[in-house]
């Protein structure tokens, strides 16, 4: 049989689409062709602010040099090597991403569900079976994790799932104090919670986490997914609060594009990671490692952790000085942050916005998600905040949600 590649058109690859790809997150909204930095254009030529990086996936933007040369001269040199082998990308990796956070054990994964699952796996040969994690969180999709998202939408066609989890509110102490005991195998909690609105835990809460699993003898699973590697101005977030958990989870930006998870471990828990303990087969790549290797060298060679902390400053204050009716407020860290609406407009907001030419995310009904490359300057953050100004064009009252907004006469 001849293999046809109809390529070409700017019809084709959203149509192609539709017949060919199981569409779990609807039907996509732009062909997107190329990109460079914090820009991405789409097949019609037109460009637009990316300012949701790849999913927080993309944290140098897009064909950065580093990571292009990187994964070029790997791929010309050495491809994928089986679980019996080793390469130095692999090697140099784990030892960057330790001295990072300290002495402990990696084990590399191919996204971080299944980092997460990870956890999960290890924190059982504890011998307890309870797990504590928090309403509205989100972990992934494998059924391991599944169990720990506190998003009853996502799971309930997935019943039954592990069924030793329990959930608490997410900042509360008390209620994690309440709900941990010495037959509690871990607790797993999100920095920020990023996929339920860019929630951000009250100060100290991570610290009491800390104190609460200690005192019960119960592990601590830090999901840095979306907060990792520079995206709040630290290199993990929970740094900012100085505590120490058990693992950490993370990926989306370390691979610069490229798939790549990490699980690490530390003290008693980095012990249980005997062989055999845990596998996977792609996770560790050498070509996804030479990415993320390159990754974490240009943000430190950019100085990037204090950039992302100035730009996201500045951003914060652009929308927060827009004060329109609609805009509650805005929470998050660095450059992740979250435009709280006094109604449930964002799908219309992030509408306009794209046809504007900026792409952000509703991540829920009232929440606009911000989460671009950590390289996006100055100017770029201004020209969003005057777009952003422009679309809550419409009157603040109450109304149907598809006459919120309306582009500003040309």
């Amino acid at each position: 049989m001849a293999i046809r590649d109809d390529g070409g058109g700017r019809r084709a690859l959203t149509e192609r689409w539709s017949r060919t790809t199981v569409s779990s997150y609807g039907t996509p909204g732009l062909a997107l062709v190329k990109g460079s930095g914090a820009v991405v254009t789409d097949d019609a030529g037109r460009e637009y602010l990316d300012l949701m990086g790849g999913a927080a996936t993309n944290v140098l933007g897009h064909a950065h040099p580093a990571v292009v040369n990187a994964v070029s001269r790997q791929a010309a040199t050495l491809g994928h090597v089986s679980s019996r082998d080793v390469a130095e990308p692999t090697v140099l990796l784990g030892e960057l991403l330790l001295a990072l956070t300290g002495p402990g054990r990696v084990v590399f994964t191919d996204s971080g569900a299944e980092a997460n699952e990870t956890a999960f796996q290890v924190a059982r040969l504890t011998g307890r079976s309870e797990v504590v994690a928090t309403t509205g969180a989100f972990h992934g999709r494998t059924m391991g994790t599944l169990a720990f998202n506190g998003q009853p939408g996502r799971v309930h066609p997935f019943r039954t799932l592990p069924d030793v989890v329990t959930h608490v509110p997410f900042g509360d102490v008390e209620a994690l104090r309440g709900a941990v005991s010495d037959a509690t195998a871990m607790v797993i909690l999100e920095a920020i919670q990023g996929e339920n609105g860019v929630l951000v835990p009250p100060p100290g809460y991570l610290a009491a986490a800390r104190t609460i699993c200690t005192a019960t003898g119960a592990l601590l699973v830090l999901d840095e997914v979306h907060t990792a590697l520079g995206r709040t101005g630290y290199w993990f977030h929970h740094q900012s609060e100085g505590i120490a958990p058990d693992f950490v989870t993370l990926a989306q930006g370390l691979g610069g594009g490229l798939p790549l998870g990490a699980c690490l471990a530390f003290g008693t828990a980095a012990d249980l990671l005997a062989t055999g303990a845990h596998g996977t087969t792609v996770g560790g790549s050498p070509l996804s490692c030479a990415a993320g290797l390159a990754v974490i060298r240009t943000i430190a060679g950019m100085g990037l952790l204090d950039h992302v902390k100035r730009v996201g400053d500045r951003l914060r204050a652009g929308i927060e000085a827009v004060a329109h009716p609609l805009i509650a407020g805005v929470r998050g860290a660095g450059l992740l942050l979250g435009i709280a609406l006094t109604e449930p407009v964002a799908v219309p907001v992030t509408d306009w916005l794209r046809a504007a030419g900026f792409l952000v995310d509703a991540v829920q009904p009232a929440v606009i998600r911000l989460a671009p490359p950590l390289v996006l300057t100055a100017a770029q953050a201004d020209a969003f905040v005057d777009a952003l100004a422009r679309a809550l064009v419409a009157d603040p009252g109450p109304r149907p949600p598809a006459r919120l907004l309306v582009p500003e006469a040309a």
